[in-house]
């Protein structure tokens, strides 16, 4: 059994995720957005705590592949 935290840290990636992916499919914010990315950024990280501890590593190696792209995502706002 994982502790109760491993729980709520997943549950509050994936829900960030969803927010994220929500916001942008109904055109509340654009994927190009510093908060999109970041949303999209800290969700996958809590997501990679989780599956990491739980030993989901398909879904960890995704959520490593999704924050890069966040991050490439931020240094293009950032410069811009």
């Amino acid at each position: 059994m994982n502790p109760l935290w491993v729980d709520i840290i997943g549950w509050l990636g994936g829900l960030l995720v969803v927010i994220a992916y929500f916001m942008n499919t109904t055109g509340r914010m654009d994927a190009r957005n510093t908060g999109y990315q970041l949303l999209n950024l800290f969700g996958s990280i809590f997501l990679i705590i989780n599956t990491v501890i739980v030993g989901a590593y398909p879904s960890t190696a995704v959520n490593i592949i999704w924050v890069f792209i966040a991050i490439s995502g931020l240094i293009k706002s950032f410069r811009k």
